[in-house]
């Protein structure tokens, strides 16, 4: 099994007629994703890579039974899509944009919540199940099937992790980049729970970093709910005090949020942390075989 996306869900893009919307559509569809519709205000009537386009969501959910949704769209015009999105009952919505003004953000994640909608993203790589479905950016020739699901806030570190433990023959059931935003739709606790209901996935990796308190607050639920085991990374150790490392998220303030409290913090309850990319692959190896 996998969890969020898999062979039989039936994608929608929105901002198909895109140049992103363009190149990203014509990757997902070769490495097998099922892309039923796309959605451009008047661009309805056309085609993009044998896709049909049309004017609005509800409409393309009539006539092709879309169950979820990827954004390839302006931040500025995000809300406005989102929120239709969510109207049409799409599930998940994985929100590829950044640049979203938090003011946006936040609105349409807590009506996304308010209706039972998971949202992924905003300023994210999307979710792959390997071999069964592709909705994001990312590179999928570093992910294979197995047994360990991976939850990251970095980009890059999710390709470069989920490439080592290819290499040392892990594969995966999903994985999914929540993105590094200050307001993120779906948070490790929420994909931690995801994971806990499938009986595949044996192990869960998560990628988090410095800034927020995202990881703090699983380790919060850890304490009261029994989870599969998880093994961690943080990046930004050597970060200063009020440096932003990429994401508007990874910023520490006023002594919270930094890698070492992060660390401190899971550690605590039993989550065995890396010290670099690297080891991820070696401690999921002794895990796995003891499983």
């Amino acid at each position: 099994m996998t969890i969020l996306v898999d062979k039989n869900s039936k994608i929608l893009v929105q901002g198909i007629s895109g140049r992103e919307g363009q190149f990203h559509t014509k990757i997902m569809l070769e490495y097998g994703s099922k892309i039923v519709a796309g959605v451009t205000p008047g661009k309805g009537g056309q085609e993009v890579h044998g896709v049909p386009v049309y004017d609005f969501i509800s409409e393309a959910v009539e006539e092709t039974e879309a169950t979820t949704s990827i954004l390839f769209i302006p931040a500025r015009f995000v809300a406005e899509a989102v929120y239709e999105a969510i109207e049409s009952n799409l599930n998940p919505i994985v929100v590829i944009t950044e640049g979203i003004p938090i003011r946006d953000s936040i609105g349409f994640v807590n009506y996304a919540r308010d209706n039972g909608i998971l949202i992924i993203g905003p300023n994210c790589p999307g979710v792959i199940s390997p071999k069964e479905c592709k909705m994001g950016v990312m590179p999928s020739q570093v992910f294979r099937k197995g047994p360990v699901g991976i939850i990251a806030r970095s980009g890059t570190l999710f390709y470069e992790i989920a490439a080592t433990l290819t290499d040392a023959g892990i594969g995966q059931s999903t994985c999914v980049g929540i993105g590094g935003d200050p307001i993120i739709g779906s948070d490790f606790v929420e994909i931690v729970q995801q994971f806990n209901k499938d009986p595949e996935t044996k192990a869960v990796v998560i990628i988090g970093e410095i800034g927020g308190d995202a990881e703090e607050r699983l380790a919060d639920y850890m304490q009261e709910n029994e989870v599969k085991p998880i093994v961690a990374f943080i990046a930004g150790k050597t970060a200063p005090p009020g440096k932003r490392m990429g994401h508007a998220g990874a910023i520490i303030s006023m002594g919270a949020g930094s890698a070492e409290g992060k660390i401190n913090r899971l550690s605590e309850v039993g989550i065995q942390v890396a010290d670099v990319p690297s080891d991820v692959a070696k401690i999921l190896a002794d895990i796995l075989n003891s499983i």
